[in-house]
């Protein structure tokens, strides 16, 4: 359970991060929910490739 709210947390910060560089780049920021979505998907498919050997 904890690992699933430190996961989404960060995915929280990572998306803040992204748009607020996106911002002070002036480029096109993408939506909070795109930039949690990969990075969840970027960071169960690390976890599952380190299960797996």
């Amino acid at each position: 359970m904890q690992a699933l709210l430190a996961l989404i947390v960060t995915g929280l910060l990572v998306a803040f991060c992204v748009r607020w560089v996106a911002g002070r780049l002036r480029l096109g920021a993408p939506t909070r929910m795109a930039v949690i979505v990969i990075f969840m998907l970027v960071a169960l498919a690390l976890y599952g490739h380190q299960l797996g050997g």
